[in-house]
C-alpha cells in the first residue's frame, strides 16, 4: 500500500428527503493506509424524521435526544477534513454536507479535496463500469462485511473500497484525482457520449434512473435534459428500476412530507420492498449538478 494513502472517509445519514437534514456523521481517518482515528456522532437535524429514512437507518427523534445540532460540530469537521483528501461513496454525502452548511448559514465551508470512491470503482473493475457499483455490492465482491447505514461503518467501507481499488489498479490517490476526470473506458468510441435520452454513458450519474414529480421551479424538459447530460436515464413514472425521485421543494415541505404525489407514494412503497430509491428535493438535484467536478 503506497505511503501516500492519507485520507478521511465520510458518510452521513439524513432524517428525511432534505439532504441537509443530517442526523448522523461518521469519519474514519487513515494514515499510510491504516486506520488512525475515527469519530461518529448523532445530529439533531431540527427537522422531522420520515418513516422511510428511519426504516433504512433506524435513527429517529428518540435517538438524537441530547445530540448536538449540525452547527455545533462544524469545528470538528474542519479539524478532520480541511486540507485532507475526503473520500465518500457517490456524491450524496458531499452534497448533504454542502446543504447542511447552507441551511445553517455558516462559513467557510469545508476545504478538503473530495474523491468519489464510486467513480474510482467504475474505472477499476470493468464489471462495475456501468452498473452494480453500490457500496454493499462492491464490498460483497471484496469480501468485506459491514453494517450498512451506520455512518461510521459506511465510511470505513468506502475507505476499504478505495484502498482495494488502489491495490488493484496501481494508481495512487493523487493519480485517481486525474483518472476520475477522464472517460471510464479511454478506448471506447466517443459516440457513446450521446445515447438517446438514456443519458451520457460517461456521465458521473450513469446508471441512475431518475423521475421528476411535483411542482418544480425548473421547466420539466430542462431538468430532464440536464439529468440526461450527466448520465441519468430519465423516465416518466416510478418503477422498480427507478433509483432517484426528484420532488419539488414545496411538495417536500408541505405538511412535513405527509401530502405526497402518487409517484412519491409509489417510490416509498418500493423502498419498503427493498428497492434502492433515493428521494431528494429539487434544490438538492440542482446542487448535484452545479459543481464542475460533477458535470
Amino acid at each position: 500500500m503506497p505511503d501516500t494513502m492519507n485520507f478521511v472517509a465520510i458518510d452521513v445519514e439524513t432524517a428525511n428527503a432534505d439532504m441537509g437534514s443530517i442526523c448522523q456523521i461518521g469519519l474514519a481517518k487513515y494514515v499510510n493506509g491504516v486506520l488512525s482515528d475515527e469519530w461518529k456522532t448523532y445530529i439533531d437535524p431540527e427537522d422531522y424524521f420520515d418513516e422511510i429514512n428511519v426504516g433504512i437507518h433506524g435513527i429517529d427523534e428518540s435517538v438524537v435526544v441530547g445530540a448536538p445540532i449540525f452547527s455545533k460540530v462544524i469545528g470538528t469537521l474542519h479539524t478532520y477534513l480541511d486540507d485532507s483528501v475526503v473520500v465518500c461513496h457517490t456524491h450524496f454525502d458531499r452534497v448533504a454536507m454542502q446543504q447542511a452548511f447552507r441551511r445553517y448559514k455558516v462559513a467557510p465551508e469545508l476545504h478538503g479535496r473530495w474523491l468519489d470512491s464510486a467513480r474510482v470503482v467504475r474505472r477499476t473493475w470493468k464489471e462495475y463500469a456501468w452498473k452494480g457499483y453500490g457500496l454493499r455490492n462492491v464490498c460483497e465482491m471484496l469480501g468485506y462485511d459491514f453494517k450498512q447505514h451506520d455512518a461510521l461503518e459506511d465510511a470505513k467501507a468506502a475507505a476499504h473500497v478505495l484502498m482495494a481499488a488502489v491495490k488493484q489498479s496501481g494508481i495512487d490517490i493523487d493519480g485517481w484525482f486525474d483518472r476520475v476526470r477522464r472517460p471510464i473506458d479511454p478506448e471506447a468510441n466517443s459516440s457513446r457520449e450521446a445515447i438517446k435520452r438514456e443519458g451520457n454513458a460517461e456521465g458521473p450519474l450513469h446508471g441512475e434512473v431518475i423521475v421528476f414529480t411535483g411542482a418544480l421551479e425548473m421547466h420539466r424538459h430542462v431538468a430532464a435534459d440536464i439529468a440526461a447530460s450527466i448520465g441519468c436515464q430519465v423516465e416518466g413514472g416510478v418503477t422498480k428500476k427507478t433509483t432517484i425521485l426528484v420532488v419539488g421543494d414545496q411538495d417536500i415541505k408541505r405538511l412535513a412530507g405527509q401530502e405526497k404525489s402518487s409517484k412519491h407514494r409509489k417510490a416509498e412503497e418500493l423502498i419498503k420492498k427493498g428497492c434502492p430509491i433515493k428521494i431528494i428535493k429539487e434544490s438538492d438535484f440542482k446542487a448535484l449538478i452545479e459543481k464542475q467536478e460533477i458535470l
